[in-house]
């Protein structure tokens, strides 16, 4: 299969779903509080998107509260927002390492192996997915994850970056290749997909936003991406397309907060 990620994209409702969230995305731009403020635009999404990504981690703080939390999770979500504007470009060519520097940030203060992954079955499972791959198993599809990222920024793929953005994070979240905070490695690399590969290059769609407020709908549609079934996988894909739909509205409603003063 010379593009697989071409093949999920003709999955049933995956075009339509990702019409739509690119639909979302275009009128977000058009927003004229970004002619001049996208940079702030942005700064108020990742401080959103790594709240809401700790509360997924199962640490959830009220957004005014950010500043004077202490916990870990909570400190390595933000320290992981605040540098993903440095990552993209070296995203596209070794994911490997930006990997291995987003599990370092994020996973700070809860393990002694930073960056390094890990070599024993146990992974927390705090969505309920079930056991984790075994190390091999996990290494091998990292492998052929990097192999996608790297591929689709050489243009081996013409599916849409909400697409390979979907796997990355789905990859990641079902391996849980370092056995802790893969939630949140999760999430930022898929952030960055999006950013680096062109729907949202100001990065202003809060998606980890839009997981949290989809509910329980976000484990369950990971459980059916892991049948391997491509309804299971166009399940986990719609979910995103929705996710950046609503991290849209998250990020129009900081635009018109702005916009009011």
């Amino acid at each position: 299969m010379s593009d697989p990620l071409a093949v999920i994209a003709e999955l049933p409702g995956v075009s339509e779903a990702v019409t739509d969230a690119r639909k979302a995305v275009d009128r977000l731009y058009g927003h004229r509080v970004l002619r001049r403020k996208s940079p702030e635009v942005s700064a108020r999404s990742a401080l959103r998107g790594a709240r809401a990504s700790a509360a997924l981690e199962g640490v959830d703080v009220p957004l005014e509260a950010i500043p004077e939390v202490t916990d870990p999770v909570v400190q390595g979500a933000l320290r992981v927002s605040a540098e993903l504007g440095r990552l993209g470009p070296t995203w596209r060519t070794a994911p490997r390492q930006v990997l291995a520097r987003l599990h370092t940030l994020a996973a700070a203060g809860l393990t002694e192996d930073l960056g390094r992954p890990r070599t024993g079955i146990e992974a927390p499972d705090l969505l309920g997915l079930g056991d984790a791959p075994g190390p091999e198993e996990t290494v091998a599809r990292v492998d052929g994850l990097v192999e996608l990222v790297t591929g689709s920024a050489g243009g081996s793929s013409k599916a849409p970056a909400l697409v390979l953005a979907a796997i990355v994070h789905a990859e990641l979240a079902v391996l849980r290749p370092f056995g802790s905070a893969d939630g949140v490695v999760a999430r930022a690399a898929e952030r960055l997909t999006l950013v680096e590969f062109g729907l949202d290059p100001k990065s202003l769609a809060a998606v980890e936003v839009g997981h949290l407020e989809l509910g329980t709908a976000y484990a369950e549609s990971l459980k059916a991406y892991l049948s391997g079934t491509p309804d299971g996988v166009a399940t986990w894909v719609r979910h995103c397309a929705s996710a950046i739909t609503l991290g849209v509205r998250e990020a129009t409603a900081i635009c018109e907060a702005m916009q009011r003063g």
